[in-house]
Order: structure tokens, then C-alpha cells, then sequence
């Protein structure tokens, strides 16, 4: 690559990166790597309206896509990307997309939309199916003890917990 080539890409980055909200250590759980629009992605590309609204697991697409306190969410269709959109808090993943169970103990694992709950009107997701499984054995517990620890690690990076 020639050294003017690699300068216009150094500087097209950082211009990106410049735009993008600095996230402190591990507030939202995200694909690494920059989406088009220069936010991490969410929830593994999964619609997040689809999952709240019609409890359906689907995969969002790139031309559907807005950010969110600094997250990339993709969309299935326009109207799914209009609510979002209208409403972000309401359709944006608790805990910052990380497993609810895990945050209920005080860690931050990876929250999986392919295991996803609807409580109250809020979207939780969970690492695996035993653990979404543990969850439903207790779900109201489960919640309030991630509200209270939430709060405590929300800051703090995945590996320090």
C-alpha cells in the first residue's frame, strides 16, 4: 500500500472513530470491529423490535441500522427501524445486551438473542439455553437481583468482575 494511501486511510479512521462515542469499559455488550455507521454492533445483528414486540428471533440487515447511547442496532424492515427509532430506551436490550442471569450474579457474559425474554415490558437476553433455563426458575428474582447489581458493574470491564 503506498504511504499516501495509508495516510488517507489513517486519517479516514480516525475521523470515524472521532465520531463515535467513547464507551467506558464493558457498558454494552458488542460485536468487536465498527459497523458501517461507525457504532459497535448489538445484539449479534438481531432485531431487537422483532425480539421485543413479536418475541421472534430475527436477523436484521445493514440498510436497517441505527445507534443508541453508542450501539449499532440492525432492523428486519423500515418499520421495525421507524419504532426503534421513535422509542430507543424501550427496545434497547437491559443491561446493555449482556446476559441477565450473569448480571443477576454479579458478571458480564455474553447475552445471546436466540435466548431472549420479554418481562415488564423490557428485553433481557441470556448466554445459553441452561441459563435461560435457570432463569425461568425464578425469573422476578433473577431481575431484581441484576437491577441491584447492575448498577455496581455497569462500569466495570467484563474481565475485572
Amino acid at each position: 500500500m503506498s504511504r499516501k494511501l495509508t495516510l488517507v486511510a489513517v486519517t479516514a479512521l480516525s475521523a470515524l472513530c472521532a465520531a463515535v462515542p467513547a464507551l467506558a469499559a464493558d457498558e454494552a455488550n458488542v460485536a468487536p470491529g465498527l459497523t458501517y455507521g461507525g457504532a459497535p454492533l448489538g445484539l449479534h445483528g438481531a432485531d431487537p423490535v422483532a425480539l421485543l414486540d413479536q418475541g421472534t428471533n430475527t436477523e436484521g440487515n445493514a440498510s436497517y441500522a441505527a445507534a443508541h447511547e453508542g450501539v449499532a442496532y440492525y432492523f428486519a424492515s423500515e418499520a421495525n427501524l421507524r419504532a426503534f427509532e421513535a422509542d430507543p430506551a424501550r427496545y434497547a436490550p437491559q443491561y446493555g445486551g449482556f446476559c441477565a442471569f450473569g448480571v443477576s450474579v454479579g458478571k458480564k457474559f455474553d447475552g445471546d438473542p436466540r435466548f431472549a425474554a420479554v418481562l415488564e415490558d423490557k428485553l433481557y437476553v441470556f448466554l445459553n439455553e441452561d441459563v435461560y433455563k435457570a432463569y425461568l426458575k425464578d425469573q422476578s428474582g433473577t431481575i431484581a437481583n441484576a437491577e441491584g447489581n447492575w448498577t455496581s458493574i455497569e462500569h466495570t470491564a467484563a474481565i475485572d468482575l
